[in-house]
């Protein structure tokens, strides 16, 4: 391919080709957004502005004859947008070569932008799901512990009413990854798998979950921190009042469980049997007396969440070891989590700018523009992202953790 066809528009292309095939974690989450915001492409999204994304209501069922007329309850989840991306330098000369040997340049910056984009959402995933088990941290070396860990998460999405509809995910750490393809090995697999994994060293598509492995898996940090026990009967909302803490700081993104609360599913409000589990939702210095939780407590009504408030005198339960860092590995739903990536304004040609161009695909979107440095001779071309993450459904995730 001759360099005359080389345009921003035919990178922006291949960019976008190479970025989808890098992403992880990316390419599995709910992008239906993206197609409501490409509208604006002539104006274009900035740096900052955020979008409320608008979530189905809920209501009560009515038992009996009478109606009993209810309130449209709704809620929004805001998703704030940034901008980044990669510049490229190119001497006259290099500028004369083919796309095709333009690839191995546009590969490694289109890798660290992918990269960036999932660690981003990996982060998140880790400090909006409140969901959380194996707080030992146990990797899932044999059979038992493997097909305990993964059934676990199942069981988990199951009772928080995730769809069985083949959408469901988990995305694993290295050490993760490798400690499930140890336990699992010698069960039967069909021959197609078994070779791809073997092929790969990647975790194949079992038990109800397709895998991933991302190097981007979040790390929750240790913590000497110790529970205490809650402060008033009754509470609700999302802080909750306890006796002083200690030990050290309780970091954003660990999980808890109070006392008598118990998770309900969230259609028939029926109790799970199982403890509710809540994350932190900024860091708790030592000696504090307010938790700052997510979900907010909610024991009726159509959001109802738990069971019950937190009974007073009793201690809260920090999921994890103490003094244990755990990689946040996430088994989710496709619509836990949402990305968009948006189209930005674009520069008119001259003042510099020899060419400019924006695409999408597959849910994602890039700009490309190149501009010309006439004191050095050089070609400088950078490739743009303007996307944000959003925990839409956090209910439909859960962390396993690992050490």
């Amino acid at each position: 391919m001759s360099n005359t066809l080389v345009t921003c528009s035919i990178v922006a292309k291949e960019s976008l080709a190479i970025l989808t095939n890098m992403l992880d974690f990316s390419k599995n989450v709910n992008r239906d957004w993206t197609d409501e915001f490409t509208g604006n492409m002539t104006r274009g999204y900035a740096p900052g502005q955020t979008i409320n994304i608008k979530k189905p209501p809920r209501y009560t069922y009515r038992a009996g004859r009478v109606a009993v007329p209810q309130a449209t309850a709704e809620s929004t989840v805001p998703l704030t947008l940034t901008q980044g991306g990669c510049d490229l330098n190119f001497t006259s000369i290099e500028r004369t070569l083919s796309l095709t040997k333009l690839e191995r340049k546009l590969e490694a910056a289109l890798a660290t932008v992918a990269n960036e984009i999932d660690r981003q959402g990996l982060d998140l995933a880790r400090t909006a799901t409140f969901n959380c088990l194996n707080g030992a941290g146990t990797l899932p070396t044999t059979q038992a512990l493997a097909l305990a860990a993964f059934t676990d998460c199942n069981r988990r999405l199951d009772e928080m009413g995730a769809p069985r509809d083949k959408r469901r995910y988990m995305t694993m750490g290295p050490g993760m990854n490798g400690a499930a393809i140890q336990g699992l090995a010698g069960l039967f697999n069909a021959g197609d798998k078994v070779s791809k994994q073997y092929g790969s060293g990647l975790m194949v598509d079992a038990l109800g979950l397709s895998f991933g492995m991302s190097q981007n898996v979040s790390t929750q940090p240790a913590s000497a921190a110790t529970a205490s026990n809650i402060n008033g009967a009754g509470q609700t909302g999302s802080s909750i009042t306890v006796a002083a803490t200690g030990g050290g700081t309780l970091y954003k993104g660990a999980s808890i469980t109070l006392p008598g609360v118990y998770a309900v599913n969230p259609q028939t409000r029926v109790s799970t049997g199982v403890l509710a589990n809540f994350v932190l939702t900024a860091d708790v210095a030592s000696g504090a007396t307010t938790l700052p939780i997510s979900p907010a407590i909610v024991t009726s009504g159509p959001f109802q969440n738990v069971t019950a408030s937190p009974t007073t005198g009793q201690p809260f339960v920090i999921v994890g070891t103490v003094n244990t860092a755990f990689q946040a590995n996430v088994a989710y739903h496709r619509d836990a989590f949402t990305l968009a990536t948006v189209p930005m304004w674009s520069p008119p040609g001259g003042k510099g700018v020899i060419d400019v161009a924006q695409e999408t695909y597959e849910g994602f979107t890039i700009k490309v523009t190149e501009f010309y440095d006439g004191t050095n001779d050089n070609s400088i071309m950078r490739l743009d992202v303007l996307f944000g993450w959003a925990a839409t459904y956090p209910e439909l995730a859960v962390k396993y953790y690992s050490v």
